[in-house]
């Protein structure tokens, strides 16, 4: 049941815990670079995708030869896992070349495929509508959430997945903020307060926590170059690469990232 009262009060939560972590200006005026990077390779497809919680939560409500709609795309990890059963894959993504990718996959795979440029809540309404929305790894970068969940109900005809880390992803460089600029950096939002809005808003939404294990290690990449967005994501500059490269190796943490699958049934 719709809780409009509870679902204000958390969604300014929400908000007000994304905007938290906005780095302080005298610190981004020292960048080189701009630290909200994605970079492409970071999200590329193997031919060949670990099976998750997540997938087969989505798995099981594409019938065969059904539709994935995978917003917030990247290379289409969260969709072409589900091939098949699914027969039809669209990404929506702000970056052309994590369309390329997901396209270049999808043509791989020898399923049907439609890509959409754009940010999700800008363009939703020249998007198709799909038996299983997909979202992997997105939430934490829309403050704006209580539409943006809306809009992937809408467009739903079976199910919704969303999955995300327990915490923000960022969390875990919070020890080398501290290390780099004396910086204790946010711990919220969270998975659960995720489900607590989703609930709110009238979606039947579970919250599945497991661990993920292959988290790190699903693409390979030169350290030079893990420690390279390492550096920009700090706002540090080039002669620093080597003060970072020694910090990830001291307080790297191989341990698996708890993560949270966010899901519910379309009920309409």
């Amino acid at each position: 049941m719709t809780d409009p009262s509870l679902a204000s009060d958390l969604l300014t939560q929400w908000k007000g815990d994304l905007a938290s972590w906005a780095i302080r200006d005298e610190i981004l005026a020292q960048a080189e670079e701009k630290p909200w990077i994605h970079p492409v390779a970071m999200f590329t497809v193997d031919d060949e995708i670990p099976d998750s919680h997540s997938h087969r939560v989505a798995r099981e409500a594409v019938p065969s030869g059904g539709s994935v709609l995978d917003v917030g795309s990247g290379g289409g990890r969260a969709s072409m896992a589900l091939v098949p059963p699914a027969g039809t894959l669209m990404a929506v993504d702000h970056q052309q070349g994590m369309l390329d990718a997901f396209a270049e996959a999808a043509t791989r795979r020898g399923v049907h495929h439609l890509e959409f440029l754009g940010d999700w809540q800008a363009i939703a309404d020249e998007v198709h509508e799909a038996d299983v929305v997909v979202c992997h790894h997105v939430a934490y970068n829309v403050g704006e959430i209580g539409p943006f969940l809306k809009a992937l109900d809408v467009h739903a005809q079976r199910r919704v997945v969303l999955e995300l880390p327990t915490r923000h992803p960022m969390s875990n460089m919070n020890s080398l903020w501290k290390r780099f600029w004396d910086l204790d950096r946010p711990t919220r939002p969270t998975a659960d307060q995720l489900g607590d809005i989703a609930r709110a808003l009238g979606f039947d939404a579970h919250v599945d926590i497991w661990e993920d294990e292959t988290w790190g290690k699903r693409v390979e990449m030169p350290q030079e170059e893990r420690v390279r967005f390492a550096r920009i994501r700090l706002c540090l500059t080039e002669d620093r690469d080597a003060d970072v490269a020694a910090a990830l190796i001291e307080e790297s943490d191989q341990a698996p990232r708890e993560v949270a699958t966010v899901w519910w049934d379309v009920q309409r």
